[in-house]
């Protein structure tokens, strides 16, 4: 690549199994032992597995019933959250050597472009190695890293050599790492898109390529424009380091407060039903949802996930926010629910709506 680069320089750094390897650090008695956060034998969700615990089929979001079986001594571990921020916040300053352009996906995952540096090294792979190594010697940790030419191929990149691995896609060899790569590989199609896919006869990202944008936009809507581009390695989104707040919002708090998650469920169904009518009233999509639980004792949480596209449609906003309210175990009962798209596409054309409320 050359001093003035045609090309951008995009690292995505991955920490391998951050909570479980966190804990493992923590406690040394859990090293080399198959760790389960998040959880218990006989009820809740996994977090996180380690890689010992991975080997037996134990990964997140399967219950931990499940996870006891695939692994008889699995070890159950509570998330401690506060203890994986603190961690993740010195990983961060790691990466502000580089660039202070970063841009967080989670506690353990970011964005940096490295296209100009505050080290002045033109090679992105070789920064990825150093930042790795300083995590590693600083932290303790292991890190993993996808370096390519943008954000999506360096996500996917990242996943290839875990764990403490890196791989790198040259320009010229985008479009052939992303024909070859199985379509439930590409970042951004979950499970539902997936299926819907294979339904159509798309395995690969060559199969992807052949179809043209008219028949993508067709059966996928809005998402059939992404789909069309990033198989092509066309994905423009730019490393943001700090996001507008402004997000548009849909929350109800219950009569009586609910313990189980499949009641949770069927009222984040409703809630996202009237979410989604204000999002195509306004024409409004996001990339970011926002799952909100306050506890009986008002408490009060949110988790997040980042997705690489704007929706705005029901079962797509579902599929995010059903992983991520069986995330983690709920600490108490529960009295409010709400769900919040941000990182807007009205971000370019000045937002509209900044808080939806509805009752039942």
């Amino acid at each position: 690549m050359s001093e003035t680069p045609t090309y951008r320089k995009i690292i995505h750094i991955d920490m391998d199994a951050f909570y479980a390897s966190v804990e493992q650090m923590d406690n040394p008695e859990l090293r080399g032992k198959p760790v389960a956060v998040g959880g218990s034998e006989n009820r809740g969700v996994v977090s996180a597995a380690s890689y010992e615990a991975r080997k037996f089929g134990v990964r997140s979001a399967i219950s931990g019933v499940l996870a006891k079986k695939y692994c008889p001594e699995i070890i159950f571990v509570r998330p401690r959250f506060d203890r994986y921020k603190e961690i993740s916040s010195k990983i961060h300053k790691i990466f502000n050597d580089y660039t202070d352009l970063v841009e967080p996906l989670s506690l353990d995952e970011a964005y940096l472009d490295v296209t100009q540096n505050k080290k002045g090294n033109p090679s992105a792979s070789l920064l990825a190695q150093e930042i790795r190594l300083r995590i590693f010697n600083e932290v303790g940790l292991t890190a993993s890293a996808g370096i390519s030419v943008n954000k999506f191929v360096a996500k996917i990149a990242s996943d290839y050599n875990k764990p403490n691995g890196q791989k790198t896609v040259n320009p010229d060899e985008v479009e052939a790492f992303l024909e070859e790569l199985p379509i439930r590989k590409f970042y951004g199609v979950g499970k539902v898109t997936t299926e819907k896919m294979y339904q159509l006869g798309i395995f690969t990202g060559t199969d992807l390529k052949s179809k043209s944008l008219e028949f993508l936009e067709k059966h996928f809507g809005k998402s059939g424009a992404f789909y069309y581009n990033v198989v092509r390695g066309i994905h423009n989104s730019e490393v943001k380091s700090s996001r507008i707040t402004k997000s548009v919002a849909a929350e109800h708090t219950f009569d009586v407060n609910l313990s189980s998650e499949i009641f949770m469920m069927e009222q984040l169904e409703r809630i996202a039903v009237s979410l989604e009518k204000r999002l195509k009233k306004h024409n409004i999509s996001g990339k970011t949802i926002t799952l909100k639980i306050k506890y009986s004792d008002f408490t009060q949480q949110t988790r997040s996930k980042t997705i690489p596209y704007f929706i705005a449609d029901k079962s797509l906003i579902m599929e995010n926010v059903e992983e991520l309210l069986y995330q983690e175990k709920m600490k108490d009962s529960v009295r409010l629910l709400g769900i919040s798209l941000s990182n807007l596409n009205t971000e370019i054309k000045k937002a509209v709506v900044v808080q939806l409320k509805f009752t039942f």
